[in-house]
């Protein structure tokens, strides 16, 4: 009897106790819209994805100021049920020890604290997701392998250091570094990445060296917000041969009750390499409409339309299967958080 009520003693405690001192979190996003799409003369109907996903994160008091945490996000199709991209976890999984020092991650960190710093900042109508995202952003480096440092509040101010180790399949590591600022209505951002892989889509390889420069800003005026970034990328190919290009998108949102209205503009120059265009310049505009049904759901409605200027392409394009033509979408979707 005493055996009994020791043991039973034991269990309680023990479950008390990890009750106490940890959490997990199940969160996620199904985000989905029906589009009218036109890729220059080709027009489909379609169900759109717009980057669902489930994921897993808990914490750990662990007594002192420190932290243990953890992070594994999995992306899926909602219109088909099929996995988004080659890995299970790939659009995040980490963990974490934080502090009075700070957070140090270990693992894939999804897009990279530059990309936070300065494009997502601004994408303010969709999440930067789904057909209406941002055309431009290259997303330089590697997030797969990297040891990532997010540093504490100094007055306003955070910094981000990420390293992505390249673990022998190439002889330069991703670096990022990012500076974040909040100053009641004011945010600015920065950012600098050096990476050993050009945008492929883009046509070049994992073999080029990239790099790129970003600066945002966003302001909150009541009812309003608006936000711009600016971009330098610098990509050198296997040869040394430099190709450059300057990208820049401005946001505005204006919000009444329930209801959300948005303009975005933005644009890239021409990607030069030893004086020849390879990707002609392009711009992308976006109107869209949400409506909040809940702080969880919401309706939303847009349209994007992305205009590839020039014939003279030799590397890719944005958006179309045929140079000098234009992509558009007008969709109408629902997206829900939970």
């Amino acid at each position: 009897m005493k055996r009994s009520l020791f043991l039973g003693a034991v269990a309680t405690l023990a479950g008390t106790s990890a009750l106490a001192q940890s959490s997990v979190t199940i969160y996620g996003r199904l985000n989905t819209s029906v589009e009218r799409q036109k890729d220059g003369d080709t027009s489909i109907t379609a169900l759109q994805n717009n980057a669902s996903r489930i994921g897993f994160k808990g914490t750990e008091d662990l007594g002192g100021g420190l932290k243990a945490s953890f992070l594994i996000e999995h992306g899926f199709n909602v219109d088909t049920g099929a996995q988004s991209g080659s890995a299970f976890w790939g659009r995040e999984s980490w963990v974490a020890l934080e502090g009075g020092f700070g957070r140090v991650r270990l693992g894939n960190m999804g897009p990279t604290a530059a990309y936070f710093a300065t494009a997502d900042y601004i994408s303010m109508h969709n999440h930067d997701t789904g057909t209406s995202s941002d055309a431009f952003y290259l997303y330089p480096g590697d997030v797969r392998n990297t040891i990532a440092y997010n540093s504490p509040n100094f007055g306003g101010v955070t910094f981000d250091a990420q390293v992505g180790l390249a673990e022998n399949t190439n002889p330069r590591k991703t670096i990022v570094l990012a500076a974040n600022y909040v100053g009641g209505p004011l945010h600015l951002g920065a950012s600098y990445v050096t990476a050993p892989n050009g945008p492929v889509a883009l046509g070049f390889t994992s073999d080029d060296k990239n790099s790129e420069f970003g600066l945002r800003a966003l302001y909150e005026m009541g009812p309003f917000t608006v936000g711009a970034y600016f971009i330098s990328n610098k990509i050198e190919d296997a040869s040394g041969v430099d190709a450059k290009r300057k990208s820049w998108r401005l946001s505005g949102m204006y919000t009444m009750g329930a209801s959300e209205f948005h303009l975005n503009y933005g644009a890239a120059g021409e990607l030069e390499a030893g004086g020849a265009t390879i990707i002609d310049k392009a711009s992308q505009f976006t109107a869209g409409y949400n409506y909040n049904l809940s702080k969880r759901t919401k309706l939303f409605a847009f349209y994007t339309q992305v205009d590839n200027k020039g014939d003279n392409v030799s590397g890719g394009t944005y958006y179309v299967s045929t140079p000098g033509t234009k992509f558009s979408s007008l969709a109408a979707g629902v997206r829900h958080n939970f």
